[in-house]
């Protein structure tokens, strides 16, 4: 029998880590066929005030205990990770208003790049040559699933900016995020994000806050508040914990491969060359990063995941 702490206990912790992100990115990208319809009926801010408002009462309600046993600091990083998530929410809708969706989509993955810069510039962490490569071919794939053409306007910068503001969110929960804190954070993270968003849509959109009156939008956005966006939280949390940021944000960026998975098969979209070649790169990133021996200077062992000072 393997005890907590031990190399076996670790791996299951890594592995089940490993399966929670990929979980997480399918998640999020059997949601894209829905997002997309409902942004056709609702402004971005307001679908996204409803969506995780909507999740941040059901969670609080759910685990109020989570948040009750956080301490003062815990309370005030899952504040800080809330507002930065939500934030970068925001400037990404209001950059794919200017842009198209697929140079948005291409653009914002760019945080699986940004993420090991960050965490070297912020955590002093050594980024190792194969989760390097990993990010070029993860970047490349993405590339060659979303774009068609490119040029650098008003909408395409700003959508980078959102991709930063991704890599520090990645960044700083992978390391404020424990196995302990994991949930209590979730919830925080999540009513920050409803309360940025409530308060945008509040003041920036013409008509204030508007509700949908379709059965169909509140059923789809009831899934994307509770399976895309509360429960997605919460196990990015937790496989935040036994992850470092870089390798996460690899295994985070197949969401546009998922989107694609779940469009053919769903919605019987073409299976075409760039969806073929760019989804095979992504999947040639996860095993050049998750495969292969750690050497001195690679991403550091899970239990090594370095803190952020408080």
């Amino acid at each position: 029998m393997s005890t907590a702490g031990s190399p076996a206990s670790s791996s299951r912790s890594t592995g089940l880590a490993l399966v929670g992100l990929l979980t997480v990115a399918a998640t999020w990208g059997s949601s894209f066929p829905l997002t997309k319809s409902l942004l056709e009926r609702m402004t971005p801010l307001n679908f996204l005030a409803i969506r995780f408002t909507i999740a941040g009462v059901l969670m609080l309600l759910v685990f109020q205990r989570a948040v009750r046993g956080l301490t003062r600091q815990s309370l005030v990083r899952g504040a800080i990770l809330g507002v930065t998530y939500g934030i970068a929410q925001i400037v990404q809708t209001t950059g794919l208003a200017h842009t198209s969706a697929s140079v948005s989509g291409f653009i914002t993955g760019m945080y699986v790049v940004l993420t090991p810069i960050c965490a070297a510039v912020l955590l002093h962490t050594a980024i190792g040559r194969r989760v390097w490569l990993g990010a070029v071919l993860a970047s490349a794939g993405l590339a060659i699933l979303a774009l068609t053409g490119f040029h650098l306007g008003f909408g395409e910068a700003i959508t980078l900016v959102s991709a930063v503001i991704y890599a520090l969110h990645i960044v700083g929960l992978g390391a404020w995020s424990t196995a302990r804190t994991a949930l209590g954070l979730a919830v925080v993270q999540i009513v920050c994000v409803g309360l940025v968003s409530l308060v945008a849509a509040t003041i920036a959109d013409p008509g204030g806050l508007t509700l949908p009156g379709d059965a169909f939008d509140w059923t789809a956005l009831l899934y994307m508040a509770v399976i895309s966006g509360a429960i997605a939280m919460i196990v990015q949390s937790w496989a935040q914990a036994h992850l470092a940021a870089s390798r996460a944000a690899i295994i985070m960026s197949t969401e546009p491969g998922w989107a694609a998975l779940f469009s053919i098969t769903f919605l019987h979209e073409p299976l075409t060359w760039r969806i073929a070649v760019g989804g095979g790169l992504m999947l040639v990133a996860m095993v050049v990063v998750e495969t292969g021996p750690r050497r001195p200077g690679e991403a550091p062992h899970p239990d090594e995941v370095p803190k952020l000072a408080a």
